[in-house]
């Protein structure tokens, strides 16, 4: 199994986007765990939010149609009940296995003007094909209290807009993840100009594979380094 972060722009045209993404998509291997920046189909587009609630819809079908022998994940705008959200998806089998809408907004980026904040209980692990994964939006990294209710994932991801000014931040706390939950995380942020982009896979032990000048990050999957870190420094998480 490959994990894979994609690292790519976000353009003002979304179907360009989606286009981009569906082509990087299908050149993944079978079985990878493929992660998207966040809101990587529309960025924040304030101004037109309507327009890309409604591109979401039409995006998640084709994405999901995508996710037959693939695990794809990525985070959309949607609307609920006249409220805006900003959406986490995992696609698996042709169906949406997984949702989560971003609880801890940034208040530097009029996040909290625009977004209605998500239930903390959606930030759980899940299990396929007895994988653990569970996925922490961006801004949300920085809160501790998280990172107690994905204690014992075998997969964490991060979909981020992390912006430039703070790339050592975002480099940081995403190697802490995985040392202090003594698994992968696949970080995946923007290449857009403004953002730090920085994605990688961070192996159980530390090990970091990134490339700033790369669209596609990955690694191989082993299920065994998660066991041996475990084992090897027993800090009471399940083997």
């Amino acid at each position: 199994m490959k994990l894979i972060a994609l690292q790519i722009k976000t353009t003002a045209n979304f179907q360009e986007n989606l286009d981009e993404l569906k082509s990087l998509i299908i050149s993944c291997e079978k079985d990878s765990i493929i992660l998207a920046p966040e809101l990587a189909l529309s960025e924040f587009s304030y101004d037109r939010m309507e327009e890309a609630s409604t591109f979401s819809s039409k995006a998640i079908e084709e994405i999901k149609s995508l996710s037959k022998d693939k695990i794809i994940a990525l985070t959309f705008i949607t609307k609920k009940e006249n409220k805006f959200f900003n959406t986490f998806y995992i696609f698996h089998n042709l169906q949406i296995i997984h949702s989560q809408s971003k609880v801890k907004l940034f208040p530097l980026g009029n996040e909290l003007e625009y977004f209605s904040c998500g239930n903390e209980q959606d930030i759980k692990i899940i299990e396929i094909n007895e994988l653990k994964i569970a996925t922490l939006i961006c801004f949300e990294l920085r809160f501790p209290q998280l990172w107690e209710k994905i204690k014992g994932a075998d997969v964490i991801l991060n979909p981020a807009m992390w912006g430039l000014k703070r790339k050592d931040h975002y480099e940081s706390i995403s190697k802490a993840l995985a040392l202090v939950n003594q698994c992968f995380v696949i970080a995946c942020n923007s290449a857009n100009d403004n953002m730090a982009k920085g994605s990688a896979i961070i192996s159980p032990f530390g090990n970091v594979i990134k490339d700033d000048l790369k669209t596609k990050i990955e690694a191989n999957f082993d299920k065994n380094e998660i066991k041996k870190v475990r084992t090897y420094i027993n800090i009471g998480l399940d083997r």
